[in-house]
């Protein structure tokens, strides 16, 4: 029997109304060992955003705290013993990252943990913390937890170990993060579940204390180049390479992806040289050799950009900034070229200096980052950032500032969006490739 015209239509409606109702962009994927990485705001991530106008002025407001992770980047050196302070108090979410959702012990329990490629040490927040938000980590539900005291050699890997001169104890260890946050934890051990992966007695912090507000709420999990973080313990698995595609900020229902291990990277991609400053063994430095903008190569002198390990001068490429930073005259160097190729009148937006009317947009210049066998020309979307109005556009890099003692150049996330960046420690290169990562 012939279905009548009106029921054929509401057949079809229906249809592709319970498809699309099966696709959910926040579910786990099971059939990829890729994992999800999800801007800290967007539909898919726990996390409630300040009450903002735009995506705009969030990014605004996330890149004002870019500072303090500054000063904490500028401090990163050898690992040593310190005595942070530890003080209660309400957790309100101060920084701008992405999460990747994890599982940890046995049953697994999910976190949403922020992904740091600047820190080793992986932590979550514990039942029983003080200043910690009300998603924990229950210890005492998984099977499969260990302890490790101060005899262990992860104790002394982690930085701000403490332990007692005789005598063996749990290993504690207190650390800062942001600028303006410490946290107290014990190191545990417990079984960690990546997408498809199981990674079994993966060492790790128990917060049992924080203070400030930049602790992410649901732990943070290190992917730095020391020898506690999850790609130096997992060496065997993902043989010490991984690679990530950052979705834009204003990708509220979609989320990027991290590849952990050699399989399933880009077959063609440019590499640069990894280079290792053994003061400051977490952070991936790289050789930035000049800026272009527009055709223009802008004139900075190379001691302005040299790798020096022994004062930490040079360009690291970090998950956790918002906008690239570059030291002051290095900075200036770039936003005068950018100025003198964009006409009108130039005001400021936030940590935005260099900002012009948008109807201008077309003659703004790109800008070229030199790296050393690679040259990475940024898309419009990663140099520019348009007001809420949408009237201004502004070049979307800023100054390191002058409260913080850095010689650091950052390569922000901002800049990485929709980029796959291939971190490959074993034969010490980072690639580069397009990607649209939404």
């Amino acid at each position: 029997m012939d279905f009548p015209h009106w029921a054929a239509t509401f057949f079809l409606f229906a249809l592709l109304f319970s498809t699309t109702k099966a696709v959910d962009p926040c579910a786990t994927q099971s059939d990829t060992s890729d994992l999800s990485v999800i801007p800290i705001y967007s539909k898919c991530s726990p996390f409630v955003p300040p009450k903002q106008d735009s995506w705009v002025t969030t990014v605004i407001t996330m890149a004002s705290k870019d500072p303090e992770r500054l000063k904490y980047l500028s401090t990163l050196a050898d690992q040593k013993t310190t005595a942070v302070p530890i003080a209660p108090g309400q957790q309100v979410l101060k920084i701008a990252n992405y999460v990747v959702r994890v599982k940890l012990g046995t049953p697994g329990q999910q976190m949403f943990m922020v992904l740091d490629t600047s820190n080793d040490a992986a932590w979550v927040p514990c039942s029983g913390c003080t200043g910690c938000s009300s998603t924990t980590f229950l210890p005492n539900a998984s099977t499969t937890l260990g302890s490790l005291d101060c005899s262990g050699a992860q104790c002394s890997q982690v930085r701000g170990f403490s332990c007692p001169a005789t005598g063996s104890s749990a290993c504690l260890f207190n650390q800062s993060y942001g600028g303006d946050s410490s946290l107290a934890a014990t190191l545990v051990q417990d079984a960690i579940t990546l997408a498809n992966d199981v990674i079994p007695g993966f060492t790790f912090g128990c917060i049992n204390a924080v203070s400030g507000g930049s602790i992410p709420p649901q732990g943070l999990l290190g992917l730095g180049r020391g020898p506690i973080s999850l790609i130096s313990q997992a060496g065997a698995m993902y043989s010490g390479v991984f690679s990530y595609c950052l979705p834009s900020f204003k990708s509220y229902y979609f989320s990027g992806s991290l590849k952990l291990g050699p399989v399933g990277q880009p077959k063609s991609i440019r590499t640069t040289p990894l280079l290792r400053n053994p003061h400051r063994p977490s952070l991936y430095y790289v050789n930035l050799t000049g800026v272009s903008v527009g055709r223009i190569k802008v004139p900075i002198p190379s001691e302005q950009l040299v790798f020096d390990p022994n004062t930490g001068a040079g360009t690291i490429i970090d998950s956790g900034t918002v906008i690239t930073r570059f030291v002051q005259p290095v900075y200036f160097a770039i936003r005068d070229e950018f100025r003198k190729q964009v006409n009108g009148p130039i005001s400021s937006l936030g940590a935005f200096d260099t900002c012009f009317a948008a109807t201008n947009e077309a003659e703004a210049p790109a800008i070229t980052l030199h790296f050393e066998g690679l040259n990475l020309v940024l898309p419009m979307e990663n140099s520019l950032i348009h007001s809420s109005s949408g009237s201004l556009a502004c070049l979307s890099m800023a100054a390191a500032p002058n409260n913080v003692n850095s010689v650091l150049n950052v390569i922000a996330n901002l800049q990485q969006q929709n980029l796959r960046i291939m971190f490959d420690t074993t034969n010490s290169r980072l690639g580069i490739a397009r990607e649209l990562c939404n």
